[in-house]
């Protein structure tokens, strides 16, 4: 092929002419060995179980179904739970009587040879379609099992017992989750019981121990210490009042104490003995300097008369003892003293009051006070303990409602009118293996045929530099062509009727007669 110049559609043609048999040789044969490498293969033969999913029939705005997750996610599931070591040791064992090594060898092949596909109801659901939320039911509505081995009879066992394993995990994994949830719902019911009769109890001794200081009495309160407050003020008030009649009152009494003790005193015999004594010495001493006839002697003369005459008469009277209205007349006090006296002890009593009064308003302001200053911190907390209250009783609530429903789903599944799979269709008998495919290994030998003669036929071209036509003289000389020369051939170039053969003609019939011009 010569270089440096663009390929036209007639040398594409004419270099699949002259490379057809390059082309076409391989592209036969490697069909051909396909083909008998197919019957070298050990073949398979695949069994089909078909698995329908019913679903459930109480509807579910009524009873919420217990498994929400999408089929193919539990599918996917239940694949990965029988193909454990532990659920497919006891089967190939017991059922396939496979002993000692050969046990994990033949766990291994079913595994790789296990397959699960869903069964595609809708042809919008072809290539992932829209996700259905949980709980909207199914997306599909069941699902194929295939095996594949080289026993035909193997096949359709193993497929049977995988395909019942699959069924009853799946009945026994719903009636866990259902008698599970019940549990776990009834254990948290007892601890949401247990935080809200503690709550409740908490709350209690909280009203009890802060009564009147509670969210709402803060108002009362105030009202309260305000009329206190009035009391207390007036109560004051009238506590000054009797303290100032009380003096009042007392030095009144004082006085006519004064008065009365004083008369008493001069009548008695001891006073008028000494004051006569004392009016003698001084009649004395006025005649000392005077005469009988000066009138301050005639003056304490007369006095001292009087003073004689009056103890006469009080010894007169105490030499009676048996007058007892005179001891009692002369031991009672006056009417207006005994009525002060009377007065002082009211106005004592008034101020007692008064000052218990006092006492007990101060008390209470100093209560009322002390809850004004504690509301906020009251409030605070009492706002928390009912707000822990609300939730605990609302958490309990909710637990309730959903034991309720648990309780009706567990029901269900044990009613079995819960979501149902079932096995429609029971693992097939393959009659034809489904691996090999012969037609396959033939497509595939004839498409790497095609390849390999078309990866020779490039690699000959390549490297084939001859000179064919006019485009490859000017690109091999970069001269124009003057004269070309067509080569005649009488057997090879013509057939009967005259015209060149398919696998005869090539591009060098023409020759090139002249070398160029300048």
């Amino acid at each position: 092929m010569i270089e440096n110049r663009e390929l036209t559609l007639d040398d594409y043609l004419a270099i699949l002419r002259r490379r057809a048999r390059v082309i076409l040789i391989p592209a036969l044969l490697a069909p051909l060995a396909g083909w008998l490498i197919s019957y070298g293969l050990t073949p398979k033969y695949t069994s089909q179980s078909l698995v329908l999913v019913e679903g459930q029939k109480v509807p579910e705005s009524m009873v919420q179904p217990v498994v929400t997750q999408d089929l193919s996610a539990r599918v996917a599931t239940l694949q990965q739970q029988v193909l454990s070591q532990s659920r497919l040791r006891p089967m190939v064992e017991q059922r396939l009587g496979v002993r000692n090594s050969n046990v994990d060898e033949m766990i291994d092949n079913i595994r790789q040879n296990v397959s699960v596909e869903p069964v595609i109801a809708d042809i919008a659901q072809i290539g992932g379609g829209q996700r259905r939320k949980p709980g909207q039911g199914t997306p599909v509505p069941g699902f194929y099992v295939n095996f594949s081995t080289a026993n035909p009879r193997e096949a359709q066992q193993i497929c049977n017992e995988l395909t019942s394993m699959m069924i009853a995990e799946n009945l026994k994994s719903r009636q866990d989750v259902a008698l599970g949830t019940t549990d776990l719902l009834n254990k948290g019911l007892e601890d949401a019981k247990r935080t809200l009769d503690d709550l409740e109890n908490r709350l209690a001794a909280f009203k009890k121990r802060y009564v009147g200081q509670l969210p709402g009495d803060e108002e009362n309160n105030l009202k309260l210490l305000m009329g206190v407050n009035s009391q207390l003020e007036a109560n004051t008030q009238t506590l000054n009042r009797a303290q100032q009649d009380k003096s009042y009152t007392a030095s009144l009494l004082a006085q006519q104490l004064a008065a009365w003790k004083t008369s008493q005193s001069s009548s008695s015999p001891q006073t008028l003995e000494k004051q006569l004594q004392d009016m003698q010495s001084q009649l004395l001493q006025l005649q000392a300097r005077y005469t009988d006839d000066h009138p301050d002697v005639i003056k304490a003369k007369a006095d001292i008369a009087e003073v004689k005459k009056k103890l006469a008469e009080v010894n007169s009277a105490s030499e009676q003892p048996g007058d007892p209205a005179n001891e009692k007349a002369s031991v009672l006090e006056p009417p207006e003293i005994r009525q002060l006296r009377l007065q002082v002890h009211q106005y004592n009593d008034v101020l007692q009051a008064a000052t218990r009064d006092q006492k007990r308003l101060q008390q209470e302001i100093s209560v009322y006070q002390g809850r004004v200053a504690l509301s906020p911190t009251v409030e605070e907390q009492y706002k928390q303990l009912a707000r822990d209250y609300d939730n605990a009783q609302k958490n309990y609530q909710g637990l309730l409602a959903s034991k309720s429903k648990s309780d009706l789903a567990l029901k269900m599944e044990q009613q079995s009118q819960g979501e149902r799979m079932f096995m429609l269709n029971p693992a097939s008998f393959p009659d034809s293996p489904s691996f090999p495919n012969r037609l396959i290994f033939a497509g595939g030998g004839l498409g790497a045929g095609l390849a390999l003669g078309f990866g020779l036929a490039l690699w000959l071209e390549l490297r084939d530099k001859s000179i064919r036509n006019e485009a490859d003289v000017e690109a091999a000389l970069e001269l124009p062509t003057l004269v070309a020369i067509p080569w005649v051939s009488d057997a090879s170039a013509t057939t009967g009727n005259g015209k060149g053969r398919f696998w005869g003609k090539h591009e060098h019939n023409e020759k090139i007669g002249s070398l160029g011009g300048c």
